[in-house]
């Protein structure tokens, strides 16, 4: 943003008027409002060349996480060990067996999306420390990714033809903050909901289990 500039005129002086400058700092606003800011940490980029498609995937499968087990995933992701489930653009997404830790069926391995998560990750949990949180309880409690403006190029075709050769960047924001004490359940209490639960959700309780791990 460009400062903006005033004149004004002092009375003692009002032949040589002085000139102000006024530097407008705007405060960059979060999707998430409702984080009290003193006890969260934040990171975000802007214009970022990664597909955005990948790039929401990836972060949708992170969201909820610890961030030790978050930057253990992206990492395993880089090396091909883990996948990401692809489950709103799964269109021609190809098959792998390593989507059954999630349900799924069609997942990828997005490496230029886990390294540019993988930086805010880790720029989040200094901005943490500086603020005195718990860095080895902290969680990611909100990711968005966000469309940002296509950038154009082209390509040249046959007869000579000209195509649209574009880019799809994107927005990221993050916010860790630290875990809730989680205080276990009774067996008599657990074994009594487990009753309740059909088939698919005790296997998805069995996932979410092994996720958290």
């Amino acid at each position: 943003h460009r400062p903006t500039t005033e004149t004004i005129t002092t009375p003692n002086d009002q032949d040589e008027p002085k000139r102000l400058t006024l530097i407008v700092v705007f405060q960059v606003r979060y999707a998430a409002q409702e984080i009290a800011p003193a006890k969260s940490a934040r990171a975000r980029g802007a214009y970022l060349r990664v597909s955005f498609k990948n790039t929401r995937e990836t972060a949708q499968a992170i969201n909820g996480w610890k961030l030790q087990r978050a930057v253990t995933f992206l990492e395993n992701v880089s090396e091909k060990k883990e996948a990401v489930p692809f489950r709103r653009y799964a269109g021609s997404i190809g098959r792998t067996a390593q989507g059954k830790a999630f349900g799924v069926t069609k997942a990828r391995w997005p490496v230029k999306s886990a390294e540019f998560l993988l930086g805010l990750l880790k720029n989040a949990e200094s901005n943490a420390d500086a603020k005195g949180l718990d860095t080895g309880n902290l969680v990611v409690k909100h990711i968005q990714v966000n469309q940002a403006p296509k950038q154009r190029r082209r390509t040249y075709r046959a007869h000579g033809r000209i195509n649209p050769y574009m880019s799809n960047p994107c927005h990221i924001e993050l916010i860790l903050t630290e875990g809730e004490e989680v205080v276990q359940k009774s067996e008599a209490v657990a074994g009594r909901e487990d009753v309740r639960l059909n088939s698919r959700q005790r296997g998805a309780r069995t996932r979410q289990a092994i996720t958290a791990a």
